[in-house]
């Protein structure tokens, strides 16, 4: 068996708590399920599950200006009756079923 040391980091204590409640529902403790992390980034040669950023936010104006362009855009089209609009849904249907 090759030698062991200890590995010691702090960590939030209620999502630890959180974090080993799910590891027990999986039958394993906490040291096991970071040792299969360890092994799996070994394996990977980097994390073990995909790091990105998160997409950038935008900020209200920039959500409000899309909406406006959209609405200015829609307010473009000629208006269809209930008929009209039924009979395209049925072709769209009609066409996704043939593929």
């Amino acid at each position: 068996m090759a030698e062991q040391v200890l590995i010691q980091f702090r960590a939030d204590k209620t999502l630890k708590q959180e974090v080993s409640e799910i590891y027990e529902q999986l039958g394993m403790d906490l040291p096991t399920a970071f040792r299969m992390f360890m092994k799996r980034s070994k394996m990977v040669h980097g994390l073990p599950f995909e790091a990105v950023l998160p997409e950038k936010k935008g900020k209200r104006e920039d959500f409000k200006n899309a909406f406006d362009a959209l609405r200015l855009e829609a307010s473009s089209l000629p208006e269809m009756s209930l008929d009209e609009i039924n009979m395209e849904i049925s072709a769209a249907r009609a066409k996704r079923k043939r593929g």
